[in-house]
C-alpha cells in the first residue's frame, strides 16, 4: 500500500472507525460480557449495543486503540509508517509528519510494536540455528557477559533452501538451559533438526530436541554465517534506529516481525492493524517499565 492509496481508503476518522468495526466483528458479533450474539444499534455510528444485557461496546474498546487520546485517523497513519517503512520510523520523525508530540508519538508506537509480538502459532520447522548474543553498549574496564550495560539476547532463524526464511528473538537473563530451552519450545517444533554451537547450557536439551545437535561456532562464527549474518543485521539496526537497550524485548519484535514479513508488504499494515484490534488494551502508564 502506498501513501496514496492509504488516503484514498482512509480519508476521515469514519472511515478509520468502520474499518476497525469491520475487523473486530468480521467473525460475528459476541458479547464479552454475557456471551449473547444478537446486538443493536449503539449511541454512536458503529458501536454495538448487547441485547441481552445492554453492554455498550464501540469498535476500539477492548483494543490496542483504547482510549487514544488523539485522532483514530493519525493514530492509522502512525500504524502506517511503522508498519510499511523498511527500517522502522522514529517517534521523531512521526512527530514532524503528523504535528503530535514526540513522547505522544513514542507511546502510541509502544502499543504498535506491542501488536507486533510474535503469536506463537508458526513454529520454526525443518533446520534451525540457534545462538546467544550480547546486546548494548560497552561498559569501560568490562568485557562479555559481564558488562552491567548489556543485555543477554537468544535468537533462532529457520533455513530454507540457501535462505533464512524466518527469525524469533528473546531477552534472558541468563543463557543456562532452564532459559534457553523454554525460548526454544516456545518457536521450535521439537522434530526440527536444530544446530548450536558447543555452549553446556544447550547439551540437556537434546532429551526435548532429538536432532539437536552441537559443533564449534568457528573463528568469528564462521560455522553459522546466517545466523551471525542476522544477528549483525539486527544490532546495527538498533543502533541506527533505537540507540538503546532499553525495551528490548520490544525492539526484538518489532525487527523479527518486519523480518518474517518481507515478502508479504501488500497486507502487512492490514495484518499489524488485525493483531492490534485482537490485543487487549495495555494501559499507558506500564510503558514507562523497561522490558
Amino acid at each position: 500500500m502506498t501513501i496514496f492509496d492509504f488516503q484514498a481508503k482512509f480519508p476521515d476518522e469514519r472511515s478509520c472507525i468502520s474499518y476497525l468495526a469491520e475487523l473486530k466483528w468480521k467473525d460475528g458479533y459476541v458479547c464479552p460480557k454475557c456471551g449473547n450474539k444478537k446486538y443493536c444499534a449503539g449511541s454512536d455510528e458503529f458501536d454495538r449495543q448487547c441485547t441481552k444485557c445492554n453492554y455498550l461496546e464501540s469498535p476500539t474498546s477492548r483494543t490496542l486503540f483504547h482510549k487514544t487520546k488523539f485522532s483514530i485517523l493519525k493514530a492509522f497513519y502512525i500504524v502506517f509508517y511503522v508498519s510499511t517503512s523498511k527500517k522502522g520510523i522514529s517517534s521523531t520523525e512521526l512527530s514532524r509528519k503528523l504535528g503530535l508530540r514526540q513522547k505522544t508519538c513514542w507511546s502510541f508506537k509502544q502499543k504498535v510494536m506491542r501488536g507486533m509480538k510474535s503469536s506463537g502459532n508458526f513454529k520454526i520447522t525443518g533446520n534451525a540455528e540457534v545462538d546467544e548474543t550480547v546486546v548494548g553498549g560497552q561498559e569501560e574496564g568490562v568485557r562479555g557477559r559481564k558488562n552491567g550495560k548489556k543485555k543477554l539476547v537468544v535468537f533462532a532463524i529457520e533455513r530454507k533452501g540457501k535462505g533464512v526464511s524466518r527469525m524469533y528473538g528473546k531477552v534472558i537473563n541468563k543463557s543456562s538451559a532452564k532459559e534457553l530451552g523454554e525460548f526454544m519450545k516456545d518457536v521450535i517444533d521439537t522434530d526440527a533438526t536444530v544446530k548450536t554451537d558447543e555452549w553446556l547450557g544447550y547439551t540437556p536439551l537434546k532429551k526435548d530436541f532429538i536432532h539437536l545437535s552441537q559443533v564449534k561456532s568457528g573463528k568469528k562464527g564462521e560455522n553459522f554465517p546466517d545466523l551471525h549474518r542476522i544477528i549483525m543485521g539486527f544490532k546495527g539496526w538498533l543502533r541506527g534506529m533505537h540507540h538503546n537497550v532499553n525495551y528490548l524485548q520490544r525492539y526484538i519484535d518489532e525487527y523479527c516481525y518486519r523480518f518474517n514479513r518481507c515478502h508479504m508488504k501488500e497486507t502487512i499494515f492490514d495484518n499489524l492493524l488485525l493483531r492490534m484490534v485482537k490485543a487487549d488494551p495495555f494501559p499507558q502508564k506500564l510503558y514507562s517499565i523497561n522490558a
